[in-house]
């Protein structure tokens, strides 16, 4: 894979650590479902790993929580520790693992414990500022692409 230059305003995956880097956002991201906003927040912190689009965690307070139900899913990130899932259910609609959240994580990701992640792919939109994500390709990472990030992508 080569590496594609960024361009003033973005941000190559590949400039990210190994081990992954916490950052706080102030930037509003939102997640919308079957015509309802699920999270909006100004209070995420995004996930940068190198070869792969950040991945953002929204606090639990800015999350319809009412809405997802945990389920028996679980992951382990060698950075992050075990990963719980959350179905998400609105109206006659329902997805199962639709986010995660990491109940436990290690030392270096204590500021997003509780926070959720939604797969892009999995729910209606996701927004970040005023740009609609583009979910990475496949369902294994959740990364979101916006047009200040480029790739490739892992």
């Amino acid at each position: 894979m080569k590496r594609i230059q960024p361009q003033p305003g973005q941000e190559s995956v590949w400039d990210y650590p190994r081990p992954p880097r916490l950052e706080a956002t102030t930037k509003r991201v939102r997640v919308l479902f079957n015509g309802l906003t699920i999270a909006d927040s100004t209070s995420a912190y995004r996930v940068l790993e190198t070869s792969h689009p950040p991945t953002y965690y929204i606090p639990p307070a800015d999350v319809r929580m009412d809405l997802l139900t945990r389920t028996e899913s679980r992951s382990f990130c060698e950075f992050k520790g075990r990963a719980a899932y959350w179905t998400l259910t609105v109206g006659d609609r329902s997805v199962e693992d639709a986010a995660w959240s990491y109940p436990q994580p290690t030392t270096g990701f204590v500021d997003i414990r509780d926070y959720l992640c939604f797969y892009a792919s999995r729910v209606d939109e996701c927004w970040v500022a005023d740009e609609r994500v583009q979910s990475q390709e496949g369902d294994f990472y959740g990364g979101w692409i916006t047009s200040d990030i480029v790739g490739p992508f892992k």
